[in-house]
């Protein structure tokens, strides 16, 4: 027989399944029955491939079917096809399941410990063909990022507010003071927020900073004083390395005691209320159809069950 060109074959992909299905069976029988087809019907379709390719794939015989020589080369490619497709369609749904693809969280507090570092933690072991890409930048910066679509979720301090698009509370963290080891408030285990009031600070112009010194001045300021501050325009870990290296003490996130240069500790303040804490809540655009970014979502919901979504704009 004179083999035809291939490009002008009506060749299907399911024609491929049907001779695929013989060749795996031995058999028009069997391939039919795994293919709920009958198998007058499957011996129809494969004579008709075979008619457009100008060969035989099989030799029929009462105990079965087995390929001829050009029909096992055939065979060959079309099961390279077959296992082909079916990845770009394994792939495709584990994508839309959001098992696989890519999540751009946003924060800017610190991943060395906490529940934000927990919850990507949990995340990637429950979803490791997710991607996982992180921005750490300024409030302003990543909320244009959720308009943009650069990122998917912000994680930030605060209460949830009337941004836009869909915000939800999570966890809150204590507020800790870091200071140098040999500084004469470090022998005690628990501080005084009154046992501050002199002191110097050093902190950051980036955000949580200046959330930060809006709990210092609530804390320790009344009519007529002030604090002593120095700003710098550095991260969470350079504040305490500046505490590590004498330059004062700071005030940071709880998620922060993961990572401690050497020379520094940390301490918790209390007033008549207790612990002073931070809250921490996320946003996202409601048009995000990102599958991966919906998995992070109830994962947060499972992480945070009390406190719900809340649904700003919308």
């Amino acid at each position: 027989m004179r083999v035809r060109d291939l490009g002008t074959l009506p060749v299907e992909l399911k024609h491929l399944r049907y001779a695929d299905a013989a060749s795996q069976h031995g058999s028009f029988r069997k391939a039919a029955d795994v293919l709920g087809l009958k198998q007058s019907n499957l011996s129809r379709r494969i004579r008709t491939l075979e008619e457009c390719l100008g060969y035989r794939l099989f030799e029929r015989t009462n105990g079965g079917v087995q390929p001829t020589p050009m029909g096992r080369d055939f065979l060959q490619g079309a099961r390279r096809v077959l296992d082909d497709v079916q990845a770009i369609v394994d792939a495709a749904d584990a994508v839309a399941r959001g098992a696989a693809g890519q999540l751009r969280p946003g924060f800017y507090t610190s991943l060395s410990a906490g529940n934000l570092r927990s919850t990507l933690l949990d995340y990637a072991r429950r979803f490791p063909q997710v991607r996982i890409s992180v921005v750490e930048d300024e409030r302003c910066r990543l909320c244009a990022g959720l308009r943009n679509g650069k990122i998917d979720i912000a994680i930030v301090t605060g209460e949830p507010t009337a941004e836009g698009g869909t915000s939800m509370a999570l966890w809150s963290e204590r507020i800790l003071i870091a200071l140098p080891e040999a500084h004469e408030l470090a022998a005690k285990e628990v501080l005084n927020w009154g046992d501050l009031k002199r002191e110097r600070f050093v902190l950051s112009t980036r955000d949580p900073g200046p959330e930060i010194e809006s709990i210092l001045i609530a804390k320790l300021v009344t009519p007529g004083e002030s604090l002593n501050i120095d700003h710098h325009d550095v991260n969470a870990e350079s504040l305490k390395s500046l505490v590590s290296a004498g330059h004062g003490i700071t005030v940071v996130c709880e998620s922060c005691m993961g990572s401690v240069p050497p020379g520094m500790v940390f301490r918790e303040t209390r007033d008549g209320n207790g612990s002073t804490r931070v809250g921490f809540c996320a946003y996202w655009m409601p048009g995000n159809e990102n599958p991966a970014l919906r998995n992070f979502i109830q994962l947060l919901e499972e992480r945070c069950p009390p406190l719900g979504v809340r649904l700003n704009g919308v």
